[in-house]
């Protein structure tokens, strides 16, 4: 699935082109499906949907959700976890409940909200349900609070408002359950925000990031413990900030991170020793791993349950044996 009726929806095109062709070139009949319109319907025999949707719909939950009624498995989060994961207060609150280093916030629902009492700038304003880089601001003067948040508001009714954590910008990739090495994010204007994303030559990444050992560990131990707060699976990415005393911040978690080639998944995984497509093969295999679990533990319940009534074990089984034994009749 790529495509959808996101904000970035030109992002996941790209990504899902590349996965389409990586997964072709492994022998596997693709199907490109774009959800733009409601009325999207699957395949007949699909074993599998890779989800290289980015944003509202794709990662909020409700395609995971249409999935499952579906029954068909899918690559990535739950629907629960995606939609803890893509409301960035719902995921500072699952980390500090967690234990999990997060910067100072508030939340900001009307365009008239004054400066809130007691902060300073820099402040970075953020959509509380949007793509990581959609309508970021970054506040640097009081003067600049009205129209920052005027266009955030553009993309949410709430707004994340942070106090803006300076040090280096990294970013980490986690799947199966494993931290992938750590990449460091250097945007050229000092902002990482859309244009230094999607702009070439405005960005430098380093993979691995030039951290020691104990910082590193830090790194992916903040992420690992953000992506297990919102009850995370398979995999993500986890953007984390290191202040200048080493220590690391988590600012979210991307359940459903940018897969093309160049993305940063994709970097962190071909320097931990797995290429593109052989990525693309990890996330489909363990979305049908978990499918052939879930039908084994489907099956055995089933089992249980025929021969708990076969044997009387059941609720109903031992009520009707009562029944029939306050009746003076054997139950055979």
């Amino acid at each position: 699935m790529l495509g959808g009726p996101s904000a970035e929806r030109k992002v996941s095109l790209n990504s899902g082109a590349g996965v389409a062709k990586a997964l072709r070139s492994l022998g596997h009949t693709v199907v490109e499906l774009d959800p733009e319109k409601p009325d999207w319907i699957l395949p007949p025999d699909t074993d599998a949907v890779f989800l290289a949707l980015h944003g509202t719909y794709g990662e909020d939950g409700t395609v995971q959700q249409q999935l499952e009624k579906l029954g068909v498995p899918y690559t990535g989060c739950d629907a629960v976890a995606s939609r803890i994961a893509f409301d960035k207060v719902l995921t500072k609150q699952r980390c500090i409940e967690a234990g999990v280093p997060t910067a100072k916030f508030l939340v900001v629902e009307s365009a008239k909200t004054p400066w809130p009492m007691g902060w300073q700038p820099p402040l970075v304003v953020k959509p509380v349900r949007q793509g990581s880089s959609v309508g970021l601001q970054f506040v640097e003067r009081v003067s600049d609070w009205k129209n920052a948040l005027r266009e955030a508001f553009r993309y949410d009714s709430q707004l994340l408002v942070e106090e803006r954590i300076v040090g280096r910008e990294t970013t980490v990739g986690i799947l199966a359950g494993e931290a992938l090495p750590v990449v460091e994010v250097r945007p050229k204007s000092g902002r990482y925000d859309e244009r230094s994303k999607y702009t070439a030559g405005e960005t430098e990444y380093f993979c691995p990031a030039d951290f020691d050992a104990a910082a590193t560990k830090r790194i992916q131990d903040a992420a690992l413990g953000a992506f297990h707060a919102i009850g995370g699976r398979d995999y993500a990415r986890v953007d984390v900030m290191v202040c200048s005393n080493g220590e690391p911040v988590v600012l979210e978690v991307n359940t459903l991170p940018g897969m093309t080639e160049t993305s940063l998944l994709p970097k962190a995984a071909a320097e931990a020793g797995l290429g593109y497509a052989e990525l693309c093969q990890r996330m489909i295999d363990l979305a049908l791993k978990r499918d052939e679990k879930s039908k084994i533990k489907s099956v055995r319940l089933s089992e249980r349950g025929i021969y708990a009534a076969l044997t009387g074990e059941s609720k109903a089984g031992v009520a009707f044996s009562n029944k029939l034994a306050g009746a003076g009749v054997e139950a055979g």
